[in-house]
């Protein structure tokens, strides 16, 4: 049996089907032997939740459980909050792709209640964390479940960096910038930048170059505890911006130092019974049914 009394939900604000997924959840939940937890953003989509709020960031504080109802980009912003604490998660997709969060909002109450009862698995995910060494200070910028990019910013121009892995050179680039992707970024912005697919369970890193001006520029895939430092080339016309999960976190400087390295705590991610990273690739890439059965 599961050991989750304390459940935090947290909804997608503007979007219509959060709320009635968020009311469900609420009804469902209410029946059950448990305590219900909103955050402060999810509390205001809901008339008369009757239920204890919380900041976000204080989620992991008051849960053994996270329930997000929303996209892949919901799940990325609660993931931030929770993973250090260990606290799991589990996402209802409410969004478009939903790799992350794979109940569908027909299936609340069958697979909640599959939870609640421990039948479900858990799998582990990790983050990125970056630092950036500027002017002999250092300053933690973040964490990021998908990637961490450095680009351009507003800016519509190249910019230039130089790489370096575990201290040792691997190139100096003119480009749109650099892409540093976990597993389970690999099927987001890196994809779309011609990174490959990475299975979850790999303890791994792809580098993505983003345009980059040299045909034999290729995604690198490296060792996931490998310390990664991209130096901002000394121009000061050039202040590209480094994002974590598309959220951008620093303007750099010529000669500033970007440190990329995994979180020490992995994300708890949790999905309901028979679930599979193949099949959530064929459902949400279009990739091609079986052409013979099992045993044939």
């Amino acid at each position: 049996m599961a050991d989750f009394k304390r459940i935090g939900l947290v909804g997608r604000p503007d979007h219509s089907g959060v709320v009635d997924s968020l009311t469900r959840l609420l009804a469902f939940l209410g029946e059950q032997d448990v305590s219900i937890v909103l955050d402060d953003v999810t509390a205001g989509l809901i008339k008369n939740p009757g239920v204890i709020e919380c900041k976000r960031e204080e989620l992991s504080k008051h849960c053994d459980l996270v329930i997000v109802v929303g996209g892949d980009g919901s799940m990325l912003n609660v993931a931030k909050y929770v993973a250090s604490d260990r606290v799991p998660v589990i996402g209802i997709n409410r969004g478009n792709l939903g790799f992350l969060t794979d109940v569908l909002p027909d299936e609340i109450e069958a697979k909640i209640a599959e939870v609640l009862a421990g039948d479900y698995s858990i799998e582990e995910r990790f983050l990125l964390d970056v630092v950036v060494h500027s002017d002999g200070k250092e300053s933690a910028l973040g964490s990021a479940l998908n990637d961490v990019v450095l680009h351009p910013g507003k800016a519509a121009q190249m910019i230039e960096f130089e790489l370096f892995v575990d201290d040792k050179f691997v190139y100096s680039q003119e480009s749109d910038g650099l892409i540093v992707a976990t597993p389970t970024g690999s099927t987001a912005y890196a994809l779309s930048a011609g990174g490959p697919i990475m299975h979850p369970s790999l303890n791994a890193v792809v580098l993505v170059p983003m345009y980059p001006h040299s045909l034999t520029s290729r995604p690198i895939m490296i060792d996931g505890d490998s310390e990664i430092r991209l130096v901002v080339a000394a121009k000061e016309s050039l202040q590209p911006q480094l994002s974590c999960d598309g959220e951008v976190r620093y303007t750099a400087s010529a000669g500033d130092e970007l440190l990329v390295t995994k979180k020490a705590v992995p994300l708890q991610l949790i999905h309901p019974p028979k679930y599979s990273f193949y099949q959530a690739c064929h459902s949400k890439l279009g990739w091609g049914s079986r052409l013979t059965k099992s045993g044939a």
